[in-house]
């Protein structure tokens, strides 16, 4: 087993994580977890130790997601660096549609994966500018 850098497989990735997003699947997206995980941003950071604790973050978005009317996510991947060889970081912006076929403007963050069994998994996410 070795970190992905292949684009198809973490297109693939990314793509059903856009999916669990915009659907609130959050058993999917917990899924896509590996654990312990961790989250930073600017003003915060917090960790997760396990599969509830992952869906709790979750909970919250799938409002605001509906509330927005977003149906559709899209990673664009930026950059894909090897750190380790089960370990890779890659950059993300995140394009969205709305019910209406509009885009709308994403965020960007860099997500540092781990190899596993399954595929992928997000250890650390970081929102960036």
């Amino acid at each position: 087993m070795t970190a992905s850098t292949d684009l198809d497989a973490l297109t693939d990735f990314f793509g059903r994580y856009g999916v669990a997003l915009t659907a609130g699947d959050v058993a999917a997206l917990t899924g896509c977890y590996a654990l312990p995980g961790l989250v930073v941003a600017d003003t915060y950071s917090f960790s997760f130790t396990s599969p509830a604790a992952v869906a709790l973050s979750f909970v919250g978005a799938a409002p605001d997601y509906q509330e927005r009317e977003l149906v559709a996510a899209h990673a664009v991947i930026e950059d894909v660096q090897q750190v380790s060889p089960l370990l890779t970081m890659v950059a993300v912006e995140w394009e969205f549609l709305d019910s209406q076929g509009h885009r709308v403007p994403g965020e960007r963050y860099r997500y540092l994966l781990r190899a596993t069994d399954d595929g992928p998994a997000i250890c650390t996410v970081i929102r960036t500018a």
